[in-house]
């Protein structure tokens, strides 16, 4: 693998993150808290390893200005600097999650989670945008 093949990858485990999001969410919702562990769990993994990759592409090739000049620029920042700030802010949440659930404090868990996954789904839904509006569009 070229590291020019890595923004590929880092928005194909946003995606897959986003798709376990959505079945992890809808596990719980049918009671089903072994499916909806492991489906989060996947996307803890897959999450973990977006960012591995994400550092490894930017520390070998450095920013990546937007290249284009028109009306896409305002909104590829609009995406952009949301997508950064809230991906910071939300990992120790994450991990207060995980504790939340393995420690059995389910009520705890449930409460942060009822803002934290629609970041996380925000987060990365927003990624894969900014890989198709950077590299694609």
């Amino acid at each position: 693998m070229e590291t020019s093949d890595l923004p590929t990858l880092n928005a194909a485990l946003n995606g897959l993150s986003t798709l376990f999001l959505f079945l992890g969410y809808r596990c719980i919702k049918r009671m089903d808290r072994h499916g909806h562990q492991r489906l989060m769990l996947t996307a803890l993994a897959t999450s973990a390893l977006f960012l591995a990759s994400y550092l490894v592409y930017h520390y070998t090739v450095g920013s990546v200005p937007y290249p284009h000049q028109d009306w896409t620029r305002p909104l590829y920042f609009a995406i952009l600097i949301p997508h950064i700030g809230l991906a910071t802010l939300m990992v120790p949440f994450i991990f207060a999650l995980l504790w939340f659930a393995w420690s059995g404090a389910f009520y705890r868990h449930k409460r942060l989670a009822r803002w934290v996954w629609p970041t996380w789904i925000y987060v990365s839904i927003s990624g894969v945008a900014v890989y198709l509006m950077l590299y694609v569009i």
